[in-house]
């Protein structure tokens, strides 16, 4: 059965409809069959004011930041990397034990002026960490009462495991708001208070005297702030369309690689990640994959298991890192955000671009999943002529079992809300409508589009 940590979570949305280029929308019967990367529809316009992701990934973006001893690097993916470096400190590395000695260089961004205002924020980025290097990302933000927050750690950072172990940081709170793993909160938001911007820092770490250096090519944040409710609006169904992408159980890894939050039958999230990256053509190498069994079936996913695991959260659920783990395959990108409605997400779907959505529930809630949880990932790969959800859904007995079709209903609700009822009759937190969003530099005009109508730039 799939679990994870539960997470108080908000609802977000999109804006407008398909761009330039795309092609008119197509007929059912011509939407229906199944379609590799690269289609497009077309969709009217989607209006909320409930998130704001905002990035940097451009050489103009890099540029307004402020350096020291970052530089700023041209090509496909501009980024920024250590040119002299700022200084040099000592990490203690609280799950090894270990402490050394570190340069290090800074990028810290313009402050953002959040539309709307936000209870929580979730930053993400994507990097490069070779061998002796590894990155940290920090938030600082100023409140509607004028105060403002200390520098937060939203995550210590590297692609590999033989450098540091990649956590998040415990138990930071100025009192008014707090990190939760992943994600910043406001401890109180019914007393409205808010964040109204942020900055976010990124510090790049390499061995003293070595010529090696991260690169990172965005960082972003998604803030939000929607009111908690049980229930949310029903979407009108606009697309019937189903992605060919890669079928992979959770389930068959159960107690494999239990250092790893006890094995597969809590990798949801990497499992997830992993179909995506090889829909858009990437996987691991044989070298990458040495490390695992040969007796095991698909590999790969217990490599991303791996390599997205949270050392002080201890899983692999973390949502940054598992978007961090999607872009260290060539060209990729990765995004967390939120999104409104399922009208959103046939707006991805329909150019191409399948997500990765989180839900909880409880059995009786989700028609054919026969298993309830408290936070559980699967991927969104298309919908039917009546506009169910087509979904790869991780928590299945083998890789044939994984594609469901759910109820439209039942599924937009269980995913979109921020409040729920578990099996007791308790309340606990839905996900809000959270995702992750990955892609591939080749993608086409028409599904830039489709990213940007949905905040992602």
């Amino acid at each position: 059965m799939p679990r994870s940590a539960s997470r108080r979570a908000v609802l977000a949305a999109a804006l407008a409809a398909a761009a330039a280029g795309a092609a008119p929308a197509a007929s059912a019967a011509a939407l229906s069959a199944p379609v590799a990367p690269g289609g497009t529809a077309g969709r009217p316009p989607l209006g909320s004011s409930l998130v704001d992701y905002h990035g940097w990934a451009s050489a103009p973006a890099w540029r307004r930041g402020s350096a020291r001893g970052t530089k700023v690097v041209p090509g496909s993916r501009p980024g920024i990397v250590i040119g002299r470096p700022a200084g040099r400190t000592e990490y203690a590395d609280p799950h090894t034990g270990t402490t050394a000695s570190w340069e290090y260089a800074t990028w810290t961004s313009p402050v953002h002026r959040l539309a709307p205002a936000a209870t929580e924020v979730v930053a993400s980025w994507n990097a490069a960490t070779p061998a002796g290097t590894w990155v940290m990302v920090e938030l600082r933000g100023t409140y509607n009462d004028g105060g403002r927050t200390p520098w937060y750690v939203m995550g210590r950072w590297a692609a590999g495991d033989g450098d540091i172990r990649r956590t998040t940081v415990d138990d930071q709170s100025d009192g008014k708001s707090s990190i939760w793993t992943d994600t910043f909160s406001v401890d109180d938001a019914a007393s409205g208070l808010r964040l109204v911007d942020y900055q976010l820092r990124v510090t790049l770490y390499r061995k003293p005297g070595s010529d090696a250096t991260p690169q990172v090519w965005r960082v972003g944040a998604m803030g939000s702030d929607v009111p908690d409710r049980f229930e949310v609006p029903a979407s009108t169904p606009r697309l019937s369309r189903e992605l060919i992408v890669p079928r992979y159980s959770q389930n068959i890894h159960a107690g494999r690689y239990p250092e790893y939050d006890n094995g597969g039958e809590a990798w949801c999230s990497p499992t997830s990640a992993q179909m995506i990256i090889e829909y858009w053509g990437r996987k691991p190498t044989a070298g990458d994959l040495e490390w695992v069994n040969p007796d095991y079936d698909d590999p790969q996913v217990c490599h991303a298991a791996r390599f997205t695991y949270d050392y002080q959260y201890e899983g692999c659920g973390n949502w940054p890192f598992n978007t961090a783990y999607a872009s260290t395959y060539r060209d990729m990108h990765g995004v967390v955000t939120r999104l409104g409605s399922l009208a959103d997400a046939e707006l991805l779907v329909a150019a191409g671009i399948p997500l990765i959505t989180s839900q909880s529930f409880i059995e009786a809630e989700l028609d054919g999943a026969g298993y309830g949880t408290s936070g559980h990932l699967m991927t969104v790969v298309g919908f039917t002529k009546d506009g169910d959800v087509v979904a790869n859904d991780p928590a299945s007995p083998d890789n044939p079992a994984v594609r469901h079709v759910y109820k439209r209903r039942q599924w937009e609700n269980i995913w979109l809300r921020t409040k729920r009822y578990d099996a007791a009759g308790k309340v606990r937190s839905g996900t809000g409508g959270i995702c992750y969003v990955l892609w591939g530099s080749e993608i086409t005009g028409a599904q830039q589009a489709a990213l940007a109508a949905v905040g992602i730039r």
